[in-house]
């Protein structure tokens, strides 16, 4: 069960990554704090992956054309989802986004669905109910929400929904570079996803938003542990992800959900009321539902 330390591993190196990025977004915005995930994770995932290559000797990647469609399709939607994640954190909270963020299970299971054609079961679907209830739950506004905030839940939605085009995207693509040896695929799947979104997401701010080159550049130490975490993190869930299918390796995710919240009080003071906390646990127990169903 290796896959299950891998993704126990994630969760945590995930939700530090984040705290570092969002004290990103004043300065460099959502797509300059999204770019510090991949422009300084990149180094950091050259030399994973260098490591894995020379101890596993007998690999014999394929990146044909299923491999490339796969990482490239994953790699855009992991770019949307990050900055629609880091939004969500500035406007609603760093836990309650997070939160929402979990519905990246559920909704990946219909991903899984309409493009490979999986089989979900009824314990699945009941997961899927209760995902969404709990999202409805902790989402919905109250008569004095703000408009930011009310937003700021959506944009967490949407930043589930890309996630799940991801996890999708990264196990096709590992099972087609190398289904022998899923740690060699998921860390080569790294680096190829890194070069791509910081070639991509680079070229777009250096047009459009130089200023937010310049703020990454200039907090380039607290760009650098949000790299490392990143880079580790998603090496992790690659690794996880080419062993087992994408629901049980979402469900053990949910680790990521209580950590964020503890964080959310250390770092930032934000507490949870008691609805939040109910739409929580209803959606913590419709992602395992749906995972394990």
């Amino acid at each position: 069960m290796l896959w299950i330390i891998l993704t126990a591993a994630a969760a945590p190196l995930q939700v530090a990554r984040n705290v570092l990025q969002r004290g990103l977004i004043g300065d460099a915005g959502p797509w300059g704090a999204t770019l510090v995930r991949f422009l300084f994770g990149l180094p950091f995932s050259i030399a994973i992956f260098a490591l894995v290559a020379l101890l596993t000797p007998g690999a014999a990647p394929h990146a044909g054309a299923r491999f490339l469609v796969a990482v490239t399709v994953g790699a855009v939607a992991q770019v949307a989802a990050t900055a629609a994640l880091l939004t969500a954190m500035h406007r609603s909270g760093f836990a309650v986004a997070t939160f929402m963020q979990q519905s990246s299970l559920p909704l990946g299971a219909l991903v899984g669905l309409v493009a490979f054609g999986d089989a979900l079961s009824g314990a699945k679907w009941g997961g899927i109910a209760a995902t969404t209830l709990g999202l409805t739950v902790l989402s919905w506004p109250r008569p004095d929400s703000a408009k930011g905030a009310v937003m700021g839940s959506l944009l967490g939605l949407a930043s589930g929904g890309a996630f799940a085009v991801t996890l999708n995207a990264y196990r096709q693509s590992g099972m087609a570079l190398e289904p022998h040896h899923p740690i060699y695929a998921a860390t080569a799947g790294v680096v190829v996803a890194q070069f791509i979104q910081t070639l991509l997401l680079g070229s777009v701010l250096a047009v459009w938003r130089p200023s937010a080159l310049r703020a990454v550049a200039a907090s380039w130490k607290a760009s650098l542990g949000a790299g490392f975490f990143g880079a580790a993190a998603s090496a992790c869930w690659f690794a996880a992800l080419a062993m087992a299918p994408a629901g049980p390796v979402r469900a053990v995710g949910v680790l990521e959900a209580p950590i964020a919240a503890a964080a959310a009080r250390r770092l930032f003071k934000e507490r949870l009321t008691l609805r939040q906390t109910v739409g929580g646990l209803l959606t913590a127990a419709g992602v395992v539902m749906t995972a394990l169903g």
